[in-house]
């Protein structure tokens, strides 16, 4: 590359200002305290990565599995980054065994040469200084989902080491780093083709910084996929180069869509019936945004809506999803208008009356995107708004004149929708949990804990009323509540709110937590911060707690985001000899105690079939008392939301093919079958 470097790799070497002022002093300060005295040498100075390795959690969230596969999805930005600029058309992903990480593209490579503000390879600029990139000047690249340029730098800082080839000029350049630290200056390896660029990184998760360095297959296929959706044309290779437990490697997975965004629907759709057949698409360029979006009606009642900005997925939306539901609900209701189907004394339909059963992809590219919060959850440029609005109001209108049938199918289906809502609304004035001023009672089951303290509180949803019965003589009363509830609650996958709201289990349990569901959904009325399901451990127990999940994740995800949800964990075992008792909650933990205690005909073992065979001194015990009982908590990966949507739609829908091939598929993780 040397002498000859072009203007636009220059610029791609850009370092913001923040950026600049680390490459003057290659040092962070934080102040600690030390006991005793406080003085100039109790300041402690973290040179370059160190503050990487000392506050993780400031950079990639977690240290947990969830940061550990971002440290993957760090490296496949930067390469996706170089396809939005329309220089790469490939990527692969190995896992090796080790559970290292090899990332190639075909891109053009990072610059290799000296960058004059550092006096470093703009390489070794990218991999050991923070902020400092192609993605805060001009020209580097037009948009980038790499925002915060600390990608590459963070992910060598956290990985015991981390190696970087790159293909340029037909040479091989190479560098190698160890906890962020370089071994050896840049040096050529060897030669390659004079057409092949590209940059190949490998490294190794510090197990010093993550709590476990095991990469999951599935974790990572979700995500390549979804990037590969997003990105029209890229291909992206997985590779899983590990032995599994009967020995087999070379397990792989290609993901390349022509077709983008649309296929994106057509996927998030397969397990539906679909309200037409055509999938909507539009695009174009405003005010400096490229808008695509993508969306169709199935004959559900749940809203699937994902916002990506430069493929960052914004679980939380912002302006561009705000700009397409502005859009979609004014073109639609203006159609309905014109072809008097909706008449004049007629309300207007409202956007959740439109976007019942969508399923809709919003993807957005723009220049300087500006993120609400750290963790880009949702976009704040007010020109997305506009931009996405403006291309959807003026495509849609022309698409409904064209194609008449699938509007009036769409303005037929919100009207359903609207007055399903209007009773809904009805009922759900009856289930609002009105303030001690008014004197609203509680569900009458319910028996509630007299601590006012949601932060002290939990409830217990318990299967059936005698096991309600065992759980509310065992509980402790100042912060345990216990909802007994009665049989299986409605499927909501397959019901719209009018019944919803009519089912007098689901009324129960929202008016017992107080948050309301939906649009009146407010988590700061909560009245318990552990909200606890309690249900047999056999077939029918697993499937009460998962249409409570369903209820859960459909009408208020946020529960489960904040993680306030969890599965108690009955007892499957229960072993007595000699007056002594232990409780086994698999069957590898009771071989263990049979084990410990030896095989005799003294020991009496009890399998329990449910709750209710527990008396309420057993129940505290094992399943209830803080000090000795184990909880599961839910929790909801954000990076693969729209796979966890599928997922529910699969086991609680309305096809069953999908459902046995889904059972089909994972019946080998399957623990304590009753047979």
């Amino acid at each position: 590359m040397g002498e000859n470097m072009s203007e636009e790799l220059k610029t791609q070497e850009a370092v913001d200002e923040e950026g600049r002022k680390i490459l003057e002093n290659l040092q962070e300060i934080e102040s600690e305290h030390v006991e005793g005295e406080y003085g100039a040498d109790q300041i402690q100075i973290l040179e370059g990565l160190e503050a990487v390795r000392k506050r993780p959690g400031m950079y990639i969230g977690t240290t947990s599995l969830r940061g550990l596969h971002h440290l993957v999805y760090e490296i496949v930005d930067n390469s996706v980054d170089e396809a939005l600029a329309g220089y790469c058309k490939s990527i692969e992903v190995h896992i090796n065994p080790g559970n290292s990480i090899t990332v190639i593209d075909d891109g053009r490579g990072i610059p290799v040469g000296i960058n004059h503000k550092a006096g470093l390879p703009a390489v070794e600029v990218v991999f050991t200084i923070l902020h400092a990139g192609g993605k805060f000047g001009g020209g580097g690249y037009k948009v980038s989902g790499g925002l915060h340029g600390v990608g590459a730098s963070v992910v060598n800082a956290l990985s015991t080491w981390l190696e970087v080839d790159i293909y340029h000029d037909g040479q091989i350049y190479n560098q190698r780093y160890e906890r962020g630290k370089v071994c050896y200056p840049l040096k050529t390896i060897g030669k390659c083709p004079e057409n092949k660029t590209g940059t190949k990184v490998t490294f190794q998760p510090d197990p010093e910084i993550f709590e476990d360095t095991t990469f999951d297959f599935d974790t990572l296929k979700n995500r390549l996929r979804e990037m590969a959706f997003l990105t029209k044309g890229l291909k992206i290779q997985l590779f899983d180069d590990r032995e599994d437990a009967e020995g087999n490697t070379g397990k792989s997975m290609t993901f390349h869509y022509e077709g983008g965004i649309k296929e994106f629907v057509a996927y998030l759709n397969e397990n539906k019936d679909p309200l037409y057949e055509k999938i909507l698409y539009f695009e174009g360029k405003r005010d400096n945004v490229y808008v695509e979006v993508a969306f169709q009606h199935n004959d559900g009642y749940n809203e699937m809506m994902y916002g990506f900005v430069n493929n960052i997925n914004t679980p939380e939306g912002g302006t561009h999803v705000e700009g397409f539901k502005r859009a979609i609900t004014k073109t639609v209701n203006d159609y309905g208008r014109s072809q008097k189907i909706l008449k004049d004394n007629e309300p207007n339909l409202s956007g959740d009356d439109v976007r019942e059963g969508i399923t809709a992809i919003i993807s957005v590219k723009i220049e300087d995107p500006q993120f609400e919060g750290q963790t880009k959850q949702k976009l704040g440029n007010s020109v997305a708004n506009g931009a996405v609005a403006g291309i959807v109001s003026e495509q849609l209108t022309y698409f409904f004149e064209q194609n008449p049938q699938i509007a009036k199918s769409i303005v037929d289906k919100s009207q359903t929708a609207q007055r399903a809502r209007e009773a809904a609304r009805k009922a759900r004035d009856l289930t609002r949990r009105k303030t001690a001023l008014e004197g609203a009672a509680l569900p009458g089951k319910l028996a509630d804990c007299s601590d006012k303290d949601p932060k002290n509180c939990e409830i217990y949803i318990v299967e059936g009323d005698s096991a309600g019965g065992s759980a509310k003589s065992a509980r402790s009363r100042a912060t345990q509540a216990i909802l007994p509830l009665r049989g299986k609650i409605l499927n909501v996958e397959k019901a719209r709110l009018d019944k919803i709201y009519a089912n007098k289990e689901i009324k129960a349990m929202i008016t017992a937590f107080g948050t309301g569901i939906h649009e009146d959904f407010d988590i700061s009325k909560l009245r318990y911060h552990k909200i606890i399901i309690m249900t047999d451990a056999d077939v029918d127990g697993a499937h009460i707690a998962t249409l409570m999940l369903t209820f859960l994740y459909r009408f208020m995800p946020e529960l489960i985001r904040q993680g306030y949800v969890y599965l108690a964990q009955p007892p499957l075992y229960k072993l007595e000899k000699n007056k002594k008792i232990w409780y086994a909650y698999s069957d590898e933990e009771l071989a263990q105690i049979i084990n410990e205690v030896g095989r005799d005909q003294n020991n009496k073992i009890q399998r329990y079939k449910g709750l209710g065979e527990m008396d309420a001194e057993q129940l505290w015990e094992t399943t209830m008392d803080p000090e000795r009982r184990i909880l599961l908590r839910v929790n909801m990966d954000e990076d693969a939301e729209s796979e966890l949507d599928m997922t529910f739609t699969t086991l609680m829908g309305d096809k069953v093919e999908p459902r046995r091939e889904f059972i089909e598929a994972n019946a080998k993780y399957v623990q304590n079958l009753d047979i």
